[in-house]
């Protein structure tokens, strides 16, 4: 499987050949570097661990210190595995680049969703409010939470309120608009996860789209 690491740039949009315009998300891909290959005889599969954006030498503990050092790659921040069929096309030591996707393919990309806090239910659950006039008092509350004899407790599940966001979340087939492979920057159609500045894992898709 094809994978990469990136940050989200922002978003813009871009021109067709026919004049149609496509919003496309900004991903910057600059300095991923195999760290390592996992091989079928000594961990049982075949896979390959990246790292990427370089980072000071105080801000590594002595094992991961060791194992950059063990492949004699530059000192990395984040690290990320993804097993791949045929090994041979990679070394350590090896820059991979935006070039491993082409346009009109389609990827899969996981990010941290935006942090929205502590929020009600209405914004959190997409509940509807209650009466605003003829003196209800009930408005934006959570509802009924059971009877009071039975069952005498709040089910498990119920929607309440609570934190919001900064989960995981990946968007599925999502078309790849433009490859610039000079600037290490990947067009992607549509909108993914996470702020401006947000870690990105850009993988192939996994399913079809019809």
């Amino acid at each position: 499987m094809k994978g990469i690491l990136g940050r989200k740039v922002g978003m813009t949009q871009v021109f067709k050949e026919d004049g149609t315009v496509v919003p496309v998300t900004v991903i910057e891909t600059k300095g991923v570097t195999v760290v390592q290959k996992r091989t079928e005889e000594k961990e049982g599969y075949n896979a390959i661990q990246i790292g990427f954006e370089d980072v000071k030498e105080k801000k590594l503990n002595k094992p991961m210190k060791g194992h950059f050092d063990k492949a004699d790659v530059a000192y990395k921040k984040y690290l990320k595995e993804f097993r791949v069929e045929n090994l041979d096309e990679y070394e350590v030591g090896q820059e991979i680049k935006v070039d491993i996707f082409e346009e009109g393919e389609k990827v899969d990309i996981t990010g941290i969703s935006k942090g929205k806090g502590f929020q009600g239910v209405i914004k959190r659950h997409n509940q509807s409010r209650g009466p605003e006039t003829h003196g209800s008092k009930y408005h934006r509350a959570v509802g009924s939470m059971g009877a009071s004899a039975y069952p005498s407790r709040v089910f498990k599940s119920k929607k309440l309120p609570g934190h919001m966001g900064h989960k995981k979340v990946t968007v599925q087939n999502l078309e790849v608009v433009k490859v610039d492979v000079e600037r290490n920057l990947l067009l992607v159609k549509g909108a993914v996860p996470g702020p401006k500045g947000g870690l990105l894992t850009i993988k192939e898709s996994v399913k079809v789209s019809k």
